[in-house]
């Protein structure tokens, strides 16, 4: 099943979602700002993307500038971050299976499907 963290708030999330609407394929939204992804879930996805915690950071967000700009911080510490401020999480990210993509831009998500 393909799922998709996302947040209707965000431009670049609502093009990914219709993305996967027009593939026509089954999906499960997840909002993960009212469902948070846990430590063991975040470094799931992390695995799927085949990067490290740093690259899905949102390091334009106020809450990562104010509180985590420029500390030396291990992985964990990045994605304890993230599971205490979801919005630094980048979105949309788009799982088929074992594979993983952050939908920026939206067309990235066809190489899932």
């Amino acid at each position: 099943m393909i799922k998709i963290y996302h947040n209707p708030r965000c431009r670049k999330s609502r093009e990914g979602l219709e993305v996967l609407e027009q593939s026509g394929q089954d999906f499960e939204v997840i909002k993960y700002l009212d469902k948070i992804p846990t430590k063991d879930e975040l470094n799931e996805i992390i695995g799927y993307l085949g990067i490290s915690p740093i690259e899905l950071v949102r390091k334009n967000e106020a809450i990562w500038k104010e509180h985590y700009k420029g500390k030396e911080l291990s992985d964990a510490e990045i994605v304890a971050a993230m599971v205490k401020h979801p919005k630094l999480i980048e979105r949309p990210i788009v799982i088929n299976g074992k594979k993983a993509v952050i939908g920026r831009p939206a067309e990235k998500i066809n190489t899932l499907l």
